[in-house]
């Protein structure tokens, strides 16, 4: 019996050590994890963005990790078209769009400025080459002619995009004038074109928008991550403006999106996205100095959100104590 006892006393002081050890070690990871926390809140409190605008949200929670005038209303040049891409995706799911329709190409289709395919009036592309023109090389002829072919014209197309845009919770700020986020004085010698204002978004807005079609259409990441595209109608190659994809001058691990946008009056603007270790992040920069600075402002971003990533307190106690989750439970029994 003394026997017994004595083992059972070595066994319960045992036991005893084991739970302050692992109590020590809960105490220590936890100050650990407060201290990265804290490290992450005062990194981005640090962060200086040379942009007009930028915001950085989770896009599963919806988390806002950083922002700076978030919530000024500024022109976006290009990336008003992510609301484009949302439209067409939306009537391609509900079967009112088939990606195979051909659509024949108007006058002010062809001569709208900027990015473009380069086609003439009165050619006919498929809705799906005119999507993914518009969505990986930014084309304006592009998103003209696809948003005409939806909607009978411009003007109908971007009450379509107003009415969608108050569906997702954009901002009482927000309005979207044209189906391309061309000024409006680039549009003003095109009767047919809807010219009557400028398109205006806060970078909350467009991060919201770019979470929604993200998570509504994940899809579209297999167009957005393209570096180039092949024009099966003419045979033409047209690449990617999104220069932080892999192999190109700005490369980040995990980019595969999302959009690029300039006017004099926005500035250079993007909204990226990037995912490591099954973590998914959205950027918004506005008003950047020049091309390379978007695309740098968002790697400091990206650097921040990942960087500042911690596994999980219980997960860093079990892998460094080498126990299961049940035996940490049982210690608060």
């Amino acid at each position: 019996m003394r026997q017994q006892a004595g083992q059972t006393n070595r066994n319960a002081n045992g036991g005893g050590f084991k739970v302050r050890v692992v109590g020590v070690a809960v105490v220590a990871i936890a100050c650990f994890y407060l201290i990265n926390v804290w490290q992450g809140k005062t990194g981005a409190a640090a962060l200086h963005v040379e942009a007009t605008a930028a915001i950085m949200m989770d896009a599963d929670t919806g988390e806002v990790l950083f922002e700076k005038n978030a919530d000024e209303a500024l022109p976006p040049a290009s990336m008003s078209k992510m609301m484009t891409e949302l439209i067409v995706l939306d009537l391609v799911g509900e079967g009112a769009l088939n990606w195979n329709e051909d659509v024949t190409t108007s006058r002010y289709a062809a001569g709208v400025p900027g990015s473009q395919i380069g086609f003439n009036a009165g050619e006919s592309f498929t809705v799906r080459e005119l999507f993914e023109a518009l969505t990986v090389h930014s084309a304006n002829d592009a998103a003209v002619a696809i948003a005409e072919y939806v909607a009978g014209s411009e003007p109908k197309f971007v009450a379509l995009m107003n009415s969608r845009g108050k569906r997702i919770g954009v901002s009482e700020q927000a309005v979207f004038a044209n189906a391309t986020g061309l000024n409006r004085n680039d549009l003003t010698p095109f009767a047919e074109s809807a010219s009557d204002g400028d398109t205006m978004l806060t970078a909350s807005d467009i991060a919201l928008l770019a979470g929604h079609l993200l998570n509504k259409y994940p899809e579209v990441l297999e167009v957005t991550s393209k570096s180039s595209i092949k024009l099966a109608t003419s045979g033409q190659r047209l690449a990617t403006t999104n220069q932080m994809l892999e192999d190109m001058p700005f490369a980040y691990p995990g980019n595969d999106g999302l959009k690029t946008g300039y006017t004099p009056e926005a500035g250079y603007c993007f909204t990226g996205t990037a995912k490591q270790d099954g973590r998914r992040l959205i950027t918004v920069v506005m008003g950047a100095a020049t091309s390379e600075s978007r695309f740098e402002e968002t790697q400091q971003l990206f650097k921040l959100g990942f960087n500042g990533q911690n596994g999980g307190l219980l997960t860093a106690v079990q892998n460094s104590l080498g126990i299961m989750g049940e035996t940490l439970i049982g210690i608060g029994r």
